[in-house]
């Protein structure tokens, strides 16, 4: 009895130490990727700050349009900053949009040191929101991919300002998400999905936040009649069929689900750009009025 209960007590604070180990690598300031900018696009642009919620400072870009009054904000993913999506702003800004792009708090230009995998970051979009709307936007619409589509889903249904959101590749769960990073690296699906909700349950008490309370399958019900594009990959890890069916029936109208059988995670753009294009246009096109 005396060694059955030293092992447990060696699994617990095992658990334990990588639960908080893990937690710090949820949290932690993220670094951002190879420079870029809308310049290497030869595009007039703006550098641009402005707090959040809670005074934090972020940073980003504005492009302005000639003479337009809507405004797309492109939210970018988790773990980089906004110059891996600089290609997206030339073909957007060619609707004839605004195009403002912005680093999450903890991410690349932005201040910040501890990052929510978007609990914190839906304040950081309302102050986007708010950015554009003081730049003249009467009619916003957000193109996120991957965190940052689960943060659209998510901010889109407590702000009316955001008429019309594309998510490409957002997770559903954060706890799924999570798991499936651990399961990349080599873990065993059930010990990674244990492991995942030990680390959030850690990251939230330290943070004094539920991260799981900003899962877009909580809120995306609160969205219509605002209209939805869905983007999932078939081969995407971080989004099972079943968590992006479950979305989809949550959501209400008017809304619109594109599968990809061939793409992983946010691959459809670089495996089907013609087609990637043409919905995304038609889609905000047919809402920012």
């Amino acid at each position: 009895m005396f060694y059955l209960l030293i092992f447990f007590a060696v699994i617990l604070v095992s658990l334990t130490l990588l639960a908080y180990l893990g937690s710090n690598y949820l949290m932690a300031r993220r670094k951002p990727d190879a420079a870029a900018s809308p310049a290497d696009y030869d595009l007039a642009f703006e550098d641009i700050e402005f707090p959040s919620g809670d005074g934090t400072i972020l940073r980003g870009w504005y492009l302005p349009a000639q003479t337009s009054n809507r405004t797309i904000i492109i939210c970018s993913g988790v773990s980089g900053s906004i110059d891996a999506d600089v290609a997206v702003l030339p073909w957007v800004h060619l609707l004839d949009l605004n195009v403002l792009t912005f680093d999450w708090r903890a991410h690349g230009r932005s201040d910040g040191h501890t990052a929510t995998l978007g609990y914190d970051e839906r304040y950081d979009l309302i102050a986007a929101v708010e950015f554009a709307k003081a730049c003249g936007a009467a009619h916003i619409g957000v193109l996120g991919f991957s965190m940052g589509g689960a943060v659209a889903l998510s901010t889109a249904a407590v702000c009316p300002d955001i008429q019309a959101v594309a998510a490409d590749s957002a997770y559903v769960q954060v706890a799924t998400a999570v798991a499936a990073g651990l399961s990349e690296r080599g873990l065993p699906e059930s010990i990674a999905s244990l492991l995942a909700r030990l680390m959030l349950f850690t990251a939230g008490a330290r943070t004094g936040r539920n991260w799981a309370e900003a899962d877009p399958v909580r809120w995306i019900d609160q969205v219509a009649p605002r209209p939805i594009l869905l983007l999932y990959g078939e081969r995407d890890p971080f989004t099972p069929r079943s968590e992006v069916d479950r979305l989809y029936r949550r959501a209400g109208a008017p809304k619109e689900l594109w599968r990809v059988p061939d793409a992983a995670h946010r691959e459809i753009q670089t495996l089907h750009p013609d087609e990637y294009r043409q919905r995304l246009t038609r889609f905000f096109e047919d809402n920012l009025r």
